[in-house]
């Protein structure tokens, strides 16, 4: 069993508070877009909860969900598919798709089950209220990853496209996990963040890895974007939306220094 890290602290350990709070972030009546991924944020629900909730309510979550975001405690492999049966959160028990995982092993060597990177790590289990509320019986593939290398994103989106289109449908969903640019003003965070929502909106990997290098845009899950992009691209989907847009200076009221998220589906 892999128990909350961040219960607590990035949203509310108690079952019944945190139900509520996501029925305020996810007010019905949910639509259904049948998409094939999602770009949700990590933060705190105070901060980033509205623009999370906002992308999982959108959509149709199927009954399996691959998770991709940033290993952000460096501990445990480069490429870290989680280890254990189960995730709890104080919603319950999610069970992990092994089979999927499996899948995915089978075709990267890079790829090691690995608790050690998962234990503390916050960005995926942030979105399993989420999805939990959405889709109570979901199995859960989740990924962690601190290879940054193009030709090896490629390769992992390649086989990530493989797994996918051997499914039965409906197929997985993917679900990648990042922030956008860290620790500037807003207008700078926003000029910033335009230009890679313009490379996720049109499917660019390449160019979203450009001009992250290139702009400096701290956006901490761009390399789960690239291989999440990668995949949605083979498998059919043909363009990404913005759902929403907001920083943390919204919350604090302090523009000079902020956090910026961002919600996206992939159709």
């Amino acid at each position: 069993m892999r128990y909350p890290a961040v219960a607590g602290a990035f949203y509310p350990a108690d079952r019944a508070r945190l139900a509520a709070l996501l029925d305020q972030l996810m007010p019905a009546p949910a639509t259904e877009m049948a998409a094939m991924g999602v770009l949700v944020p990590h933060a705190g629900y105070v901060y980033s909860g509205a623009c999370a909730g906002a992308v999982w309510n959108a959509v149709a979550v199927p009954e399996r969900v691959l998770l991709i975001g940033p290993n952000h405690t460096g501990r445990g492999a480069a490429l870290a598919a989680a280890e254990e049966s189960h995730w709890a959160t104080p919603l319950g028990q999610l069970a992990v798709d092994r089979d999927l995982l499996e899948a995915l092993a089978a075709r990267l060597d890079l790829l090691r089950f690995d608790s050690r990177a998962h234990s503390a790590e916050h960005c995926l289990e942030v979105q399993l209220p989420f999805i939990q509320r959405r889709r109570p019986d979901v199995r859960i593939a989740p990924l962690v990853l601190g290879v940054t290398a193009a030709p090896t994103l490629r390769a992992i989106g390649r086989a990530l496209a493989e797994v996918i289109e051997s499914c039965p449908e409906p197929r997985p969903l993917i679900a990648v996990s990042t922030d956008m640019t860290h620790y500037e003003s807003a207008e700078v965070a926003r000029e910033k963040d335009r230009a890679a929502l313009d490379c996720l909106e049109a499917l660019d990997g390449e160019a979203l890895a450009r001009v992250v290098r290139q702009r400096g845009i701290s956006m901490c899950g761009a390399a789960g974007a690239v291989v999440a992009l990668e995949a949605l691209r083979i498998v059919g989907a043909r363009s990404g939306k913005t759902l929403g847009y907001t920083h943390s200076g919204e919350v604090t009221g302090d523009d000079s220094e902020v956090v910026a998220y961002a919600g996206m589906v992939f159709c």
